[in-house]
């Protein structure tokens, strides 16, 4: 009897070896390698949803908070064109940020041609990089092309260009923008006077909202009236294009007090018109702070008024700080913003010297 006993201790004890070491294997396979010998782990670390990358020991430009390593990813980076100062530094903050962060950055310029910049993007989607920033264009032109970088699975970050496919859009506040220049100039005109309005980029969502900001507000302002019809500004020779299309205007109408622009190019022309005309009463008005710009805001003899100026540069690095976050895993705002500054004759000193540049240096 001791004997079957000991017998079936025996047998049991070997049935409970296999059944641990089936366990056991099981476990492994599911949490450590796929079917094809894969690890699942690290397949997920690659796609940018598993664990947080290296510290790069860079602080967000926005936040102060730390901004994990791009090395080892490779990020696309997509421009509308670069002949305009604020994309220009936009694009160069995104390449800095990248090479900063120890990331290698790939990009294309659209030379200011749509169907060109469209192809390149396509382009870019076939050579599979972590990420894309694609920065400004026409939301409506470029949604589609914006589908297909989600379609494939490539995480898209945007600058100044709303999207439904981008996962962070880095951007100034530009209903703060449109709203605070429209303010400052209503009320530098004592509340009344004609303004002419320059409207050819509507479709461009930050022009949009600094016009429809600018016609809001003004329903506080019951003696303001905009010269109808609008004038429309164009890309090529923009500040050619705006000083013929003012001096006609100031031929037509005589009574102007004020020009307001979506964005300060065309100022240049628009202020030499003025001063062909010897309109010196006249104020103009924009957003972007360009250099050009600024010295014609400093200059006493210029129309040129107010601008209010972004930082373009750090708008664009902290695109590419939130791209940084997202690859690793972290969690990131649908939109990050840049503070504008505003210039105008009364305080531009001050005002560069808070967005750190100095007028008339190089």
């Amino acid at each position: 009897m001791r004997k079957r006993n000991r017998l079936l201790a025996m047998l049991l004890c070997v049935v409970m070896t296999a059944v641990l070491a089936g366990c056991s294997s099981t476990s492994e396979t599911a949490g450590g390698s796929g079917d094809d010998g894969t690890d699942k782990a690290k397949t997920e670390d690659n796609a940018g949803q598993g664990s947080g990358a290296a510290a790069s020991g860079v602080k967000g430009v926005i936040d102060g908070l730390d901004v994990p390593s791009l090395e080892g990813r490779t990020i696309g980076v997509a421009v509308l064109g670069t002949d305009h100062e604020f994309d220009l530094k936009a694009y160069q903050g995104q390449i800095d940020r990248i090479e900063e962060l120890g990331g290698k950055a790939v990009a294309v310029d659209g030379e200011r041609n749509d169907q060109k910049h469209i192809s390149d993007i396509e382009n870019m989607i076939t050579q599979k990089p972590d990420a894309i920033i694609k920065q400004l264009g026409d939301a409506d032109v470029y949604e589609p092309v914006m589908k297909k970088i989600s379609d494939a699975g490539i995480p898209l970050f945007t600058v100044d260009l709303v999207s439904q496919y981008s996962i962070c859009n880095s951007t100034s506040d530009n209903y703060l923008v449109g709203e605070e220049l429209a303010r400052n100039m209503y009320e530098d005109l004592g509340g009344k006077g004609k303004i002419a309005v320059f409207n050819g980029f509507y479709g461009v969502r930050v022009c949009g909202i600094r016009y429809d900001m600018m016609k809001y507000v003004a329903k506080d302002y019951p003696n303001i009236e905009f010269i109808d019809p609008e004038l429309q500004d164009v890309i090529t020779g923009a500040a050619e294009d705006a000083r013929k299309k003012t001096l006609d205007l100031l031929t037509k109408e005589p009574e102007v007090d004020a020009i307001w622009l979506a964005w300060d190019t065309p100022c240049v022309g628009v202020a030499q018109a003025c001063k062909e005309a010897g309109r010196d009463d006249i104020k103009i008005y924009a957003v972007d702070g360009s250099s050009t710009v600024l010295e014609l805001v400093a200059d006493p003899e210029s129309a040129m008024y107010g601008d209010m100026a972004q930082n373009p540069y750090q708008i664009g690095q902290a695109a590419v700080d939130e791209c940084a976050r997202y690859l690793a895993g972290e969690e990131v705002p649908s939109t990050v913003y840049s503070a504008p500054v505003y210039v105008n004759k009364v305080n531009w000193e001050n005002a560069v010297k808070e967005l750190g540049l100095e007028i008339g240096k190089e």
